[in-house]
């Protein structure tokens, strides 16, 4: 079998056969515009700035300038993250093993072709669909496809199907289907997809502008009509031509309930948070990741690779028997050099050698459900036993429990030294050999089981079973080092109040010992063999229990669900194939650098350099972007709150709207759009709660109506004082508006940094010198009032912002920090 010829793999290439989906790894440049572009409100926003265009008022149409550069802002900030994500995702993503000319070689996913044939090893995730033409044990699991958490045995001729994973033995198969055909494409396009959904943030103010868009009609409405009336009704307005004012009013209400830089700000935070993360070798497979972290409150973390480095190195043999059967070494030799061995056996080559003697007659594969391997030499009928590695406790755990075997519980045995002769005259039962193993594992050992069969080994059927009359051999350990960066990490998580749960297929005594290690109080793990089936109980256990050995992918699964089903944020980090259900299931999966292909897919965080202690990183990220959205949120929704509220009150009561839509421009510039963008990229590290779209509409909703009474005092107090021009009652509102305006940008700003403090001083300073400046108030029709009504200006501005001051101490009792 030599597989396809480069002239072979040309054809296909030319005939479009290869494995190139039209998928792609983030939103395409035309979806990018689409998304900031293409909008309800854009579409609002981008009407109203023609016809005013057409009435020949351009100083008005200032909004559609600043809507626009909001729109372009948001496609090349999203456009330059997506550029640097795909580049991340392309240095890090998945490459396929095939056959071509005779030799095995690596390939990107993209170009395996039709016919190719894959060369499939354990952890391996299948990049097409294929026809199985050899295998030795291959088994798949197709829970991601199929929601069937059992592994599949492929044998030769059955269909393995891309996006599945090889969770034991090899085999060669052939391609079948490629590219968007198969599911390999879109499972992986799933999986890695930039995108800004699933995320609080982001479905709140989703939810908000919907809530805007079914408001503009019949506020509109409203006042078209106290425009027409405050211009001596509809006959009149259409005769003298004022209409056109009246319509000039209407626009301004319209716009100025329009919130049009709160969904820029959440996306360009959202990337630039992705774009700070990637500087810290974080690759971010999903945008609203960056906020996922922040929320979470519960923290999973498998043990290999995540709490220690994921090596392992051989400690030592506890040989069990004065004579063991002959050839013991030769068979560990054997496992530590067979291709599908996991990385404890490969440890075995430093000390045990394979002299290439013994040929295999029948071998099953190592198992994360079964958790042991066996193969079978030929030779003389129970001259070459069959030979079985795997944990102690379920190589013997049933004959354990049904009590069977002989000799004594010695010291000796309990000691994880070689015994003497003198101890070792009787076969040890199983269950001296487990007490022996856990004292090794109570210290922190990993460790293995030897054992010897004169029965050969049956590799057939699905559920493979150990051969009977095991006889123990040997105990192996094997030392696992820390990550020197845990302890700090798991520290931080805990002072941060994020529950740690540490969930392992190793023996729960010497997970609990790692775990103890790197800081956690804890006794001893809990057996995830004695796990409750029942779903309450489950989510009980997962509740008294920190450490967890001996689970199985689909428990791990099933873990993470019960977190979840009691109300917790949880995530979940791995780097196994046996953690890939676990972190598909999590809220936020994050995978380390060594994760296997399949593992990396399903996740949203991949640690590219492996280091743990980017965590807190990530955590400090996504608490920047919450918080400061959560803080401009409360500028524009206050803006959106008074401007409806100005809209139905100066409707209703017939009095023309008191601003023209550059004046508008002019407030929003200084109270909201400015400084929001610099508050928004600010750091800031104020701890997530849950309830962001309560908390920011109990201050904006009250803190708009507060704006809107100021407003209209100050025109009440005006029609007392006499009548007064329009240009000189829009500039009193706009003072008003501007005072009230920055009082709510100093509530919001709080508590002050040196940062906040210089953008609320500058955002004074620029009130002050445009106010000021002849251009400023030729353009925007702005000017000192006269005497009286600058008073009353100031008055309704300082009476509202103390009452933005009470608001604002009530909404902190209310949601204390």
């Amino acid at each position: 079998m030599n597989g396809l010829s480069e002239d072979d793999v040309a054809a296909r290439l030319q005939s479009g056969l290869d494995n190139r989906a039209p998928d792609k790894t983030s939103r395409s440049l035309w979806q990018i515009f689409r998304a900031n572009v293409l909008t309800l409100f854009n579409a609002i926003v981008g009407s109203s700035f023609l016809v005013l265009l057409f009435l020949g008022r351009w100083q008005d149409a200032l909004f559609g300038l600043a809507a626009a550069g909001n729109a372009v802002i948001g496609v090349v900030q999203e456009f330059r993250a997506k550029r640097s994500l795909d580049r991340l995702a392309v240095l890090d993503a998945p490459r396929a093993r095939v056959l071509r000319d005779g030799s095995i070689r690596e390939i990107a996913t993209a170009d395996v072709v039709r016919d190719d044939i894959l060369v499939l090893r354990a952890g391996d995730q299948v990049t097409a669909d294929a026809s199985v033409l050899e295998e030795s044990g291959l088994e798949a699991d197709e829970s991601l496809l199929t929601g069937e958490s059992d592994p599949v045995a492929k044998n030769a001729g059955a269909e393995v199907l891309s996006g599945s994973i090889i969770v034991a033995g090899h085999g060669k198969a052939r391609v079948v289907r490629v590219g968007a055909e198969s599911f390999a494409s879109r499972l992986t396009a799933d999986a890695r997809r930039f995108s800004l959904v699933n995320s609080e943030i982001r479905n709140s103010l989703n939810r908000v502008l919907r809530w805007i868009a079914w408001a503009i009609l019949p506020v509109a409405a409203v006042v078209i009509n106290g425009e027409i009336q405050a211009r001596g009704g509809w006959h009149a307005a259409v005769t003298t031509g004022t209409w056109t004012a009246a319509a000039v009013g209407v626009i301004a209400s319209v716009i100025a309930m329009v919130p049009l830089g709160l969904v820029l700000l959440t996306s360009v935070a959202f990337a630039v948070g992705g774009l700070r993360l990637a500087g810290h070798k974080v690759l971010i497979q999903e945008l609203a990741a960056v906020e996922g972290l922040a929320r979470v409150d519960v923290l999973c973390m498998d043990k290999t690779g995540t709490l220690t480095e994921g090596g392992l190195r051989f400690e030592g043999v506890h040989q069990l028997t004065p004579a063991p059967a002959p050839g013991w070494q030769q068979a560990l030799g054997w496992f530590a050099t067979e291709p599908e061995a996991n990385a404890t056996a490969r440890s075995l080559a430093a000390a045990f050698e394979d002299d290439g003697g013994s040929q295999s007659v029948s071998y099953i594969p190592f198992s994360s459900s079964r958790k042991w391997s066996g193969v079978s030499f030929g030779g003389g009928s129970g001259s070459t036993p069959t030979w079985i590695l795997g944990a102690p406790e379920m190589v013997l755990g049933a004959a354990a429990r049904q009590g069977g075997g002989a000799g004594g519980n010695s010291p000796a045995l309990r000691s994880g030294q070689a015994p003497p002769a003198a101890c070792l005259e009787a076969e040890p039962a199983p269950e001296q050999v487990l007490d022996q193993a856990g004292e090794l594992a109570r210290s922190g050992l990993r460790t293995l089981l030897l054992a010897a069969s004169a029965d050969g080994l049956s590799a057939s059927g699905e559920d493979p079973a150990l051969p009977r009359r095991l006889q123990p051999v040997a105990l192996l350990t094997f030392r696992e080092q820390a990550r020197p960066d845990a302890r700090e990490t798991l520290d931080f998580f805990r002072a941060e109040g994020v529950e740690l749960k540490i969930i392992s297929g190793d023996d729960p005594r010497t997970v609990a010992a790692i775990a103890r290690h790197v800081g956690l109080e804890i006794s001893d793990g809990f057996d995830a063999r004695q796990l409750p089936v029942d779903p309450t109980e489950l989510e009980e256990t997962m509740a008294r229990h920190t450490v967890f050995g001996r689970v199985t992918p689909e428990q791990k699964k099933d873990m993470v669900a019960a977190l979840q089903r009691r109300g917790h944020t949880v995530a979940m980090t791995g780097d196994g194939v046996n953690d890939a259900l676990a972190l598909k299931t999590a809220d936020l999966g994050i995978a380390m650098d060594s994760a296997a292909p399949a593992t990396k897919a399903v996740a949203r965080l991949v640690l590219l350099d492996g280091r743990f202690d980017r965590l807190p990183e990530v955590l400090a990220e996504g608490r920047r972007v919450i918080a400061n959205i959560e803080r401009v949120s409360g500028l524009f929704l206050s803006k959106t709150a008074y401007s409806i509220a100005i809209a139905v009150t100066f409707g209703l009561l017939q009095w023309p709207f008191p601003f023209l839509p550059r004046q508008l421009s002019f407030t929003d510039g200084l109270t909201i759009g400015i400084p929001a963008f610099f508050l928004a990229l600010m750091p800031n590290a104020r701890r997530y709660r849950a309830g962001f779209l309560r908390r920011s509409l109990s201050f904006s909703l009250p803190a708009g109506l507060i704006v809107a009474a100021s407003l209209l005092v100050l025109t009440a107090a005006a029609a007392l004082d006499g009548p007064a021009g329009a240009g000189e009652l829009r500039s009193a509102a706009v003072l008003t508006l501007s005072v009230v305006g920055l009082w709510i940008l100093a509530v919001v700003s709080r508590p002050l940094t040196s940062g906040r403090a210089a953008v609320l001083a500058a955002m004074f300073a620029a009130l002050i010198v445009l106010y000021n400046l002849p251009l400023a108030q030729d353009f925007f029709l702005i000017g000192w009032p006269p005497a009286g009504l600058m008073t009353a200006a100031l008055l309704a501005g300082a009476g509202g912002g103390l009452a933005i001051e009470v608001l604002a101490w009530w909404h902190r009792r209310k949601f204390p920090r």
